[in-house]
């Protein structure tokens, strides 16, 4: 049988290459020291034709009030409750939760030295799932919000950290971590338009926090210092990746990026969960959320989708975790060329490494040029 194609006749004879390395031209792979992982940078790629799915744009003409919509004031949900007429943030728990805690507990009495003992591991996990209404308004989203409400929005999100953190210390549930949360636009699974977030309260660590929690502490040991200190010290003193940044708060594209327009809010001192701010920092990074995703809706001048999600200090660990914590953002948009064409995780990214077709510094020279105050739906 003859092979149409034989590698060893019709791949060109390797050269090593004479000229200059080119960061946005040349492949290479960039650590990430949070996951200690490494995304692997194609940015030649960027430039090749386009000929796959395209996300259809809906616009968002929507009203101020939804009879129909679940989340606003007075309606009735899903399961029969109705909310009340709230005109601010509003919390409540979530009808179609997660994780439950009320359930019986999973005893695990498989012996360690059988192959069901050591491949068929499973652990129980209980907790609690809250929904977020950032505003009564069904047609606003964070960056349409103004700075007072968005102020509201993390007030509920650290009052929501304080209550559970008091009933964990006082042992009246079993909570470790709450992981606040948002997707946001259809392309990201979500399905009701109404401005929200949720709140998963758990009693495990999730394993991307305990991830980020364990390389957070190996780097103290090893260098006397915060990872994130040093990484915000670092990125202000190069600030090409820096998209938005005041007195208390710094966005960039981390350098490690995997998401083409991804960004890492940070604070810029030692704030190890929302329990540590003042006035002034809930200020602070209302004004920086409003700007960068401000940014996010000009790029291409539509509703621009993304998961986000806080990572902070446990509500039950030890001192050491506790202050290798380091107050943090992550954005995860999908979109990469348009508003119409995402980005993929599959193939080489799902059985090999992360891997991206523009250079951080690429994608946060084109965030800085666009306006972070004025929406283009104002324009």
């Amino acid at each position: 049988m003859q092979h149409l194609l034989n590698p060893i006749t019709t791949t060109p004879t390797y050269k090593k290459m004479t000229q200059q390395f080119d960061f946005t031209n040349h492949s290479h792979r960039r650590f990430n020291p949070l996951s200690n992982t490494y995304v692997l940078c194609s940015p030649h790629r960027a430039k090749r034709p386009w000929q796959g799915a395209r996300e259809e744009v809906k616009k968002l003409n929507l009203p101020h009030y939804d009879p129909k919509c679940y989340l606003c004031p007075g309606n009735i949900r899903a399961t029969g409750d109705v909310n009340p007429k709230f005109d601010s943030t509003y919390i409540f728990p979530n009808d179609y939760p997660a994780v439950k805690l009320e359930q019986p507990d999973y005893i695990d009495d498989e012996p360690k030295d059988t192959l069901r003992g050591k491949l068929f591991k499973t652990q129980a996990v209980k907790g609690k799932c809250f929904v977020i209404c950032f505003s009564p308004k069904h047609n606003l989203t964070l960056p349409l919000m103004s700075i007072k409400e968005l102020t509201k929005v993390i007030d509920a999100w650290s009052s929501l950290y304080d209550n559970l953190k008091k009933e964990a210390d006082a042992d009246i549930a079993p909570y470790k971590y709450l992981q606040i949360f948002e997707n946001k636009g259809f392309a990201m699974g979500c399905s009701n338009p109404h401005p929200h977030g949720q709140a998963w309260c758990l009693d495990i660590v999730p394993t991307e926090v305990d991830h980020e929690l364990h390389n957070m502490q190996e780097y103290y040991h090893e260098n006397h210092s915060h990872m994130l200190g040093d990484y915000v010290r670092l990125e202000l003193e190069e600030k090409e990746r820096v998209v938005v940044e005041n007195d208390s708060f710094v966005a960039v594209v981390p350098y490690w990026a995997l998401w083409p327009f991804e960004t890492l809010l940070m604070s810029k001192e030692h704030l190890r969960s929302t329990q540590d701010f003042n006035e002034k920092h809930k200020l602070d990074l209302a004004d920086i959320l409003k700007k960068l995703t401000t940014k996010y809706d000009n790029l291409f001048n539509t509703f621009f989708p993304y998961s986000m999600g806080i990572h902070q200090a446990p509500l039950q660990c030890s001192e050491e975790v506790k202050n290798a914590s380091w107050f943090h953002m992550h954005f995860y948009p999908p979109l990469l060329r348009s508003a119409t064409v995402k980005k993929f995780c599959v193939g080489f990214e799902m059985l090999g490494e992360a891997q991206r077709d523009l250079t951080s510094e690429q994608a946060a020279a084109k965030l800085q040029e666009l306006s972070g105050d004025v929406h283009f739906m104002t324009k």
